[in-house]
């Protein structure tokens, strides 16, 4: 008789093969981002984790480092789930960031100029004062 060996692991060795917390993979588990684990009898309150697991868990430190929220991960793992995680797919998703991220950093510099252009407003002079110009208002 052949037993199908899975490789299975517990919370800590998942955190140090995957460099998350142990809190961000429950948290993770919580938000149905990876399956949940499985306790290994009814005497303790070990869960075990599958390399499945561990490779989705991966994807998702992977896609949180490109800046992609979780609900965003999340359509990701929907993707692959459903065999539809093509290049055309996975691209446009990440085409779709970018501009995202394009616009933001605009909104940044419109921001950082803004905030550049009131520092006029505070004469060399007005600077002992207690109160700033810019944090008053005058109507």
């Amino acid at each position: 008789m052949w037993i199908l060996f899975l490789k299975i692991m517990q919370i800590g060795q998942l955190s140090k093969k995957t460099g998350l917390s142990r809190d961000t993979i429950r948290f993770y588990e919580k938000k149905g981002l990876i399956p949940t684990a499985l306790k290994q009898n009814e005497f303790n309150s070990y869960k075990n984790y599958s390399h499945e697991t561990l490779e989705k868990l991966l994807i998702i430190k992977k896609m949180k480092g490109f800046g992609f929220t979780l609900n965003e991960i999340s359509d990701f793992l929907g993707l692959m789930e459903f065999n539809t995680a093509s290049c055309e797919n996975v691209s446009q998703k990440m085409l779709e960031k970018v501009r995202l991220i394009d616009k933001k950093m605009k909104e940044l510099n419109e921001m950082k100029s803004l905030i550049i252009g009131s520092l006029d407003s505070c004469a060399p002079e007005e600077s002992k004062s207690t109160s700033c110009p810019l944090v008053s208002v005058n109507f």
